[in-house]
């Protein structure tokens, strides 16, 4: 049986005013390690441009949506409930990789998802920790246009993924807070519709064994950030990453964690999960 934890009070107002740390496009590539990096190159490179901006409330808006605005919020709850259960990378597989497969599929209607890897984050988490990772407090999106059909062939059978990449398929990532309400370092997403093709900035994302490509991203007065308060672990944030549709739907949206600065200093961690999904139609 888990322990009650006595929430501190929290401003309830629900627009906040908080600083994402965008990139300043500067024409050099930038590059990010997810692991320590050789001695004397740095961690994350490309310069980091700090913007205050209005992060809206997502709970009553309407004309949002995983093909408008490129994110969601879905009731889920998973048979895991505690912290020790998710640190089991094994329990993750068996149990909420099936769950969450199944949602999706309803949601999406999509007729397979493969879900190629998870993370779990902590706000107190040290940089550099393969197991666990530190929230990521900057802009960006986990794919570009270029590198999404390289994850396809990643993860299929080479016939396979040529047929597949003759139809549709997304990318979405699924993340939800484990344990707790998110009181401190929330998620903020930004409404698709609102990023120019200018703004994504191609950068490498060098893993011990292969380098993918993200986008970080370059500020615009026209971005409109979003965050749901409070977000419980009932709750799941759709986030499209890669949409190969080019209907006229949301292909992919930026996020970030933010500090909220009406956050006391003694809330809770922030505990979370993201599940990274490739889906075909």
């Amino acid at each position: 049986m888990n322990a009650v934890i006595d929430e501190p009070a929290v401003d309830q107002s629900t627009d906040v005013a908080a600083v994402l740390n965008y990139t300043r496009n500067t024409g050099v590539r930038p590059v990010n390690y997810t692991f320590d990096p050789p001695p004397g190159v740095p961690r994350n490179s490309g310069e980091v441009d700090p913007r205050t901006v209005t992060i809206r409330d997502a709970r009553p808006m309407t004309g949002l949506g995983l093909d408008a605005s490129g994110f969601e919020l879905i009731p889920h709850r998973s048979t895991l409930a505690d912290w020790p259960s998710f640190q089991s990378s094994e329990l993750v597989t068996a149990v909420d990789y099936p769950e969450v497969d199944a949602a999706l599929k309803a949601r999406t209607g999509a007729e397979k998802v493969i879900i190629f890897d998870h993370t779990l984050r902590d706000s107190t988490a040290e940089p550099g920790r393969a197991s666990l990772r530190e929230p990521v407090r900057r802009v960006h999106d986990d794919q570009t246009l270029q590198s999404a059909p390289d994850r396809v062939r990643k993860h299929l059978p080479p016939e396979e993924a040529a047929w597949r990449l003759q139809r549709r398929f997304a990318i979405l990532n699924f993340w939800r807070p484990i344990g707790g309400r998110v009181l401190q370092t929330p998620l903020a997403v930004c409404d698709a519709r609102t990023i120019d093709p200018e703004d994504l900035l191609p950068s490498d994302l060098v893993y011990p064994d292969w380098t993918g490509e993200t986008y970080a991203v370059a500020f615009n007065s026209r971005h409109r950030w979003y965050w749901y308060p409070r977000q419980t672990p009932s709750e799941a944030t759709l986030l499209k990453i890669y949409d190969s549709a080019t209907d006229g739907r949301a292909r992919l949206t930026a996020h970030s964690a933010f500090d909220d600065p009406r956050s006391p200093p003694n809330t809770p961690a922030r505990r979370s999960i993201e599940l990274r999904c490739l889906l075909f139609w």
